[in-house]
């Protein structure tokens, strides 16, 4: 079983260089491979997330050279649940872009990069779950940050590459800072290993330990977008095309939450920073929903609200108890996938819609009433509503903090409380406005070409926009004024229809049973996550498996 443990990085590497060759002259069989690899992924992490689960950490040395010369790779029960999560929710952002690739006429301009960079960004993050020590840890942020700088300036639209500007100045200057605080942890321990590290450190001056710990929280705080550290994420997701978005905003920062959980767990017992992580877990929680309570666009709305909710998990981490870190794991997991849903369901939005714009949309519970299940069951679990999953994770980590009864730990349970409320009320004015509401007049009907921001600019100003020819769509107009639209996969222009693409609606469909399932299967898993708190806190397991008994 421990051979395993490498092939979700070796599979989707190895995928990439057929898929790259392939290109678009065979573009179905491009897509064959894309959703077999992540199938055969999605398939190995449940087997290894269960083989953990029952034999303890599974390790394996590459080139069977010990620690610290060689690349460990280790999967524990947080690895697996990671990896089975993400397998699954990547999956179905899959298969979504086919669906949305298929209805913006892929085939008329065809961008043969897409399948080799989001395979690249799955074994990227995939490497990130399983690395053994820091430095492969790096190597697997940076793999997963170049195939996000190609997905997220996808058709090179202006916004898209303004965007991605910003996002690559960030990207860079994490890396350089991840890069001193592995420099300095060799100097200081002698090795980047995770288990020898968390052998060695302990030895070091508590100056040293707490100045290494605060550079690797710092550089995974940006990841995961931690106030102050947040304020790049709402203007670089929103551009992005809606699958990519969506994969970005529920798996990505999640990846700099998993992070802080095992080097705060493994390397620096003891919570020394507890108190600094659960301010900034209060700052994100409050400041992002009151930013998303502030916004009209859609994409926005929900960037703000990741920030937001992010600060649950940091809130868990701070508070460093063994309900605490079972409870920030399975928030993580609800919220990696809700996240995602939401996402999906903005991009299926924004297509009927004609507009992310809240004030621009209205009726589309009485025109596409399917869309709006899709949307309101995610919402409410999302907003934490019982029984749903949201609820649970929430209420694990509020009587964790309970338990604790230090007064930062009722501060954070009142910031939880209030957090979710102006939730539910952000998910209310969404459902209200674009969904319950009379039709606006401006709202796009039926039919309309929808350009982006870029090819409107071109327009004649006295002529009004251009149509699009060869759409091969009747009652074609023109682009409503002051609308736009990112949501598109190469960046060219969509036709709105009555109903969404069946491949879209089902991969969504199939993004919302998968957080229904965390509700109905609450027990054994939440059973699962607390077994995943107690090895976290042992740190023994994962130590012994690594450089033996």
């Amino acid at each position: 079983m421990n051979a395993l443990v490498p092939l979700p990085v070796l599979l989707p590497l190895c995928a990439t260089g057929l898929s790259l060759a392939f290109g678009t002259r065979l573009a179905r069989f491009q897509r064959f491979i894309s959703v077999a690899v992540l199938t055969a992924v999605l398939g190995l992490s449940v087997a290894l997330m269960i083989a953990a689960d029952r034999q303890g950490p599974l390790s394996v040395h590459l080139g069977d050279f010990a620690p610290p010369l060689g690349i460990t790779l280790v999967a524990d029960r947080l690895s697996g649940l990671m990896l089975t999560v993400s397998s699954a929710v990547t999956l179905c952002v899959l298969v979504y872009s086919l669906g949305q690739g298929m209805a913006d006429r892929d085939k008329e301009t065809p961008v043969a990069v897409f399948h080799p960079a989001y395979l690249i960004l799955v074994a990227g993050v995939s490497l990130t779950f399983i690395a053994g020590d820091l430095v492969n840890l790096y190597v697997g942020f940076e793999i997963m940050l170049v195939a996000s700088f190609v997905l997220l300036t996808l058709g090179g639209t202006g916004p898209r590459i303004r965007a991605g500007s910003t996002y690559v100045i960030i990207s860079l200057f994490s890396s350089m800072l991840f890069l001193t605080a592995i420099a300095m942890t060799y100097a200081a321990a002698g090795t980047a290993n995770f288990a020898q590290l968390a052998v060695r450190l302990p030895d070091l001056p508590l100056g040293v330990q707490t100045l290494v710990q605060a550079m690797l929280l710092t550089v995974f705080a940006i990841k995961a977008a931690v106030f102050p550290l947040a304020a790049w994420l709402p203007d670089s997701y929103p551009t992005a095309p809606a699958p990519v978005t969506a994969v970005f905003a529920g798996l990505l920062t999640k990846v700099g939450i998993y992070c802080m959980l095992r080097t705060e767990t493994l390397l620096f017992p003891g919570n020394r920073l507890g108190d600094l992580l659960m301010a900034v877990a209060l700052a994100s929680m409050i400041v992002g929903i009151l930013g998303a309570v502030a916004q009209t666009d859609l994409k926005r709305l929900f960037s703000f609200t990741l920030i937001s909710h992010i600060g649950y998990m940091v809130f868990g981490i701070g508070l460093a108890t063994r309900e605490a870190y079972g409870g920030a794991i399975f928030y993580v997991a609800h919220h990696i996938t809700v996240q995602t849903t939401l996402f999906l369901v903005a991009g299926l939005i924004e297509r009927r819609g004609g507009t992310n714009e809240l004030t621009r949309l209205g009726g589309l519970a009485r025109a596409t009433p399917l869309l709006a299940v899709l949307f309101f069951l995610p919402a409410m679990n999302f907003a934490g509503i019982p029984p749903l999953s949201g609820f649970i994770g929430k209420l694990g980590l509020m009587r964790a903090g309970v338990a604790d009864g230090s007064a930062w730990a009722w501060v954070l349970v009142a910031g939880a409380t209030v957090t979710s409320l102006l939730t539910l009320y952000v998910m209310a004015k969404i459902w209200n406005l674009a969904f319950w509401r009379t039709e606006p007049p401006g709202q796009a009907a039926y039919g309309t070409v929808l350009e982006t921001a870029d090819e409107t600019e071109d327009d004649d100003p006295d002529t009004g926009p251009d149509r699009i020819p060869g759409t091969g769509d009747e009652g074609v107009g023109l682009t409503p004024a002051g609308q736009t639209v990112t949501a598109t996969l190469h960046g060219q222009a969509v036709t709105t229809t009555i109903h969404p693409p069946r491949l879209m609606i089902a991969a969504t469909a199939g993004a919302v049973a998968l957080g229904l399932a965390f509700t109905v299967l609450a027990g054994p898993l939440t059973a699962f996550t607390d077994r995943s708190a107690a090895e976290l806190i042992a740190r023994r397991p994962y130590v012994e498996e690594v450089l033996g008994p």
